[in-house]
């Protein structure tokens, strides 16, 4: 399985959360989303141990089991389609999940996370780490 990691799911596994650390290990591949990158370091940024999480990070990056999603001109349409769904069924989201979202759907990957925002996209394979 192609299992792409929520930014509260990267933080259990590294917290050593069961659930999640049992579904990292079974999967095939790891997906980190680009936003997810990006709300990661923000979160290092603010925090008093930036140094350390960012090693941490680095090291989970540097296992040939994990890829980076990043964004590209076909990321662009899974977007549109999901933000529009989104916009006619009255659910709006924080825009970096509809990106994650639109990645995962690309790169045929399942979500896992702990976010409720996602139960409005019922086409988004998840894994539910509550």
């Amino acid at each position: 399985m192609k299992l792409a990691l929520d930014t509260n799911t990267y933080r259990a596994f590294m917290d050593g959360a069961p659930l999640t650390v049992a579904a990292v290990r079974e999967a095939d591949e790891l997906h980190l989303p680009v936003p997810v990158l990006a709300e990661l370091r923000f979160g290092f940024a603010k925090g008093t141990k930036g140094k350390q999480n960012e090693a941490a990070l680095l090291q989970f990056l540097d296992s040939p089991r994990v890829r980076v999603l990043d964004c590209d001109e076909a990321t662009t349409h899974f977007y549109a389609q999901l933000k529009l769904q989104l916009t006619k069924q009255g659910t709006p989201i924080p825009i970096h999940d509809v990106w994650i979202a639109a990645l995962v759907l690309q790169h045929g990957a399942t979500l896992h996370t702990l976010d409720r925002d996602f139960d409005s996209m019922p086409q988004l394979p998840r894994l539910d780490a509550r």
